[in-house]
């Protein structure tokens, strides 16, 4: 009897180490092990999709991040040199000074 007043309590702390990763992915393969071979295909496919899906939406926010750079780098440039201009420094310094072409600073 002692035994079994003493099991609800290591009952319920053995189920905290089912947290680990570990046990969904082991819970995870044996739902896959009872799949038929159609089921396993389907399956598989859906994931192929899943994953293609994301990895498409992954890379256009990348690239997003990569274009949005590149214009906030532009445009810090444009500023600097309208002010340049504005303070009557020279067409050449200005041009040295941000890398932009003669026609972008005449442009401002």
């Amino acid at each position: 009897m002692a035994i079994l007043h003493q099991a609800p309590g290591r009952l319920s702390n053995n189920t905290n180490n089912f947290k680990d990763k570990v046990f969904p992915q082991a819970f995870e393969k044996a739902e896959l092990a009872k799949l038929g071979y159609e089921e396993l295909e389907k399956y598989e496919m859906n994931l192929k999709v899943y994953r293609d899906y994301n990895n498409t939406i992954d890379t256009a926010f990348d690239e997003g991040k990569l274009e949005g750079k590149l214009e906030g780098k532009l445009e810090g440039k444009l500023e600097i040199a309208k002010a340049l201009k504005d303070s009557g420094i020279p067409t050449e310094v200005i041009i040295k000074t941000t890398g932009l072409s003669e026609s972008e600073i005449s442009k401002l």
